[in-house]
């Protein structure tokens, strides 16, 4: 698939379109779409196009423009843009405003990119499908009964919609792949380390990874050579030494756990049938085993809830967010009270399940145990890459499913990251790419490497793009 990217570049600097009238498209998408389809918590429609003015008038005096320069793009709304509100899709945040950047966001302001709205998102990016957000569902484009997955559908559902060409979402369990999937656009989970998590509100920051969202692997690719790299700011991040060339003979795994009982027999269809596509081209497919999968989702709603609710101990009514100090009567009845009306009830769901398992007494029994339990699951996919170079599976066990459908039984809304939490238990990049329809609703491939090889791993889902 051709980039969106360089052919908005070549039109700009072609001049057969100015950046004002570029942005003004796009904002016009939005007031069409959006109002049905609430993929955005704020559009910031004058600042964009005052940037964009800018742009024109560098064009107009003959000088040159990066690649990413005047192009437009979304943010998840748990992304700190300086002097900008973020919420995190939660009202305990509804009025905070950011003192400083993220690094990923000064990294795209530096390339000149226009930040054109921020996005809904499940609360505290706590959930499967953005119905958890304290502003409301975000709809799937292509189905406006459906979710557009979750955490970031907002965004997923920014760049399906054509609202934006490319958007930045975060992805603690599958929440850049997963509405990828379900909206049938590209979206990447880098390597853990590979971007910067500073300015990222955290879930759970041995998880967390920011990763964009785009309408074709080579765009995703773009965009994730500009926001990688080490930061100062953040201990977890590193310099990235990626492999450049595909292997001449690629060998390609579907481990044998993924295809079992609870898989949409539409979508293995459609796997194999994308299996077939590699080997038409030379490669290899090699069925591989993953033993620990099964106790994968287990350990991670054990891990993931434990980190969040230390995380999210800050939010307590006194330093920052929503307070209840006036109506209480003492220091404690200001968190409670604060934390109850701020806080959604999924959100406080999970901080008493991490709570629990943190407590005395349960530490050693839970989560010590979930941790040794990560460990295997991460020997699982180091041993798997050493007889193949990449890893296929589908990203999700459905098609989009109904609003409303799961929103009340958690446990069914969890079995939606089957077949993407283990990939960030093992901190390894995967990528979802769009492969035809079930039900007239997009399928989404997964495609796993080993870590630090995620502009490889692009370069293959980049193949698959054109066989498909």
């Amino acid at each position: 698939m051709k980039s969106q990217i360089k052919q908005l570049h070549e039109d700009l600097i072609n001049k057969k379109i100015s950046c004002q009238q570029l942005i003004s498209n796009y904002l016009k998408t939005i007031k069409e779409k959006d109002g049905e389809i609430h993929a955005f918590l704020e559009v910031y429609e004058d600042e964009s196009l005052a940037q964009a003015k800018k742009v024109d008038e560098k064009i107009a005096a003959g000088e040159k423009i990066g690649l990413l320069e005047g192009l437009p793009i979304a943010v998840k709304d748990n992304l700190l843009y300086k002097n900008h509100h973020a919420s995190s899709g939660s009202k305990i945040l509804e009025n905070y405003v950011c003192p400083y950047n993220a690094t990923v966001i000064q990294k795209i302001i530096d390339a000149g990119m226009i930040i054109i709205g921020r996005t809904n998102m499940d609360e505290f990016a706590m959930g499967s499908s953005t119905e958890s957000s304290a502003y409301g569902p975000t709809k799937n484009p292509h189905d406006l009964t459906r979710v557009p997955g979750g955490t970031s559908g907002g965004s997923a559902a920014a760049v399906a919609a054509n609202m934006a060409p490319v958007a930045l979402g975060s992805d603690t369990g599958g929440s850049v792949r997963q509405p990828a999937a379900f909206c049938g656009i590209v979206g990447l989970k880098p390597t853990y380390g590979a971007v910067s998590r500073y300015g990222l509100m955290a879930n759970t920051s041995s998880f967390d990874q920011i990763g964009p969202f785009a309408n074709s692997a080579e765009d995703a690719k773009i965009i994730f050579e500009l926001i990688k790299g080490r930061d100062i700011n953040d201990a977890t991040s590193t310099d990235t030494k990626d492999e450049k060339e595909m292997p001449k003979k690629m060998r390609i795994g579907l481990p044998k756990e993924y295809f079992m009982e609870g898989l949409d027999p539409a979508i293995k269809k459609m796997i194999n049938k994308v299996a077939a596509e590699y080997i038409k081209n030379g490669a290899e497919i090699v069925e591989i085993s993953l033993p620990h999968t099964a106790y994968a989702l287990a350990a991670y709603y054990l891990i993931m809830p434990s980190e969040a609710s230390s995380n999210l101990a800050r939010y307590d009514g006194i330093r920052y967010g929503m307070s209840d100090q006036e109506k209480s009567k003492n220091l404690i009845e200001v968190y409670t009270k604060s934390r109850a009306a701020g806080f959604g009830s999924e959100v406080k769901r999970r901080i008493i399940l991490g709570t629990y398992c943190l407590s005395s007494g349960y530490y050693d029994a839970y989560y010590k145990k979930a941790r040794h339990v990560q460990e295997l699951i991460r020997r699982d996919f180091m041993q798997a890459f050493e007889t193949v170079n990449v890893i296929l599976t589908p990203t999700t066990p459905t098609v989009a499913f109904k609003l409303n459908e799961k929103s009340n039984d958690p446990l069914t809304m969890y079995l939606s990251d089957i077949y993407t939490v283990s990939i960030n238990m093992a901190g390894v990049p995967a990528v979802s790419v769009p492969y035809g329809t079930v039900d007239n609703m997009p399928v989404g491939v997964q495609i796993i490497s080993k870590p630090f090889t995620d502009s490889l791993l692009l370069d293959v889902a980049a193949q698959l793009e054109v066989n498909s």
